[in-house]
């Protein structure tokens, strides 16, 4: 999304925060491999600075590639690396995923 004035956080709402609810666990997935993020950079050919963006949570957007090479270097699916947090309209804003039988 396009940044509004000079507020890096505004999202197309005009909320502050990053406008979604998308949550990486990278920080989860490199703990349990013994890995660092140095070392996933040079993986999967991206920046330790584009990584790190992705890790806190501020990545706006992902390339299928990018999705591709990580999920080839940590050997996991897309929905090991990203959850959606629950806190929706009408849906509870605890951090807690939801499981359903």
């Amino acid at each position: 999304m396009a940044r509004r004035g000079g507020d890096r956080d505004t999202d197309a709402a005009g909320e502050g925060g990053v406008g979604h609810r998308v949550e990486c666990r990278l920080d989860e997935l490199l703990a349990r491999r013994g890995m660092t993020v140095t070392q996933l950079a040079r993986r999967v050919g991206v920046t330790v600075v584009n990584l790190s963006v992705l890790k806190n949570n501020r990545a706006r957007a992902v390339r299928f590639s990018t999705l591709t090479a990580l999920c080839d270097a940590l050997d996991c699916q897309p929905g090991d690396l990203f959850r959606v947090v629950p806190g929706g309209p009408g849906q509870p804003t605890d951090r807690a995923p939801s499981r359903s039988a």
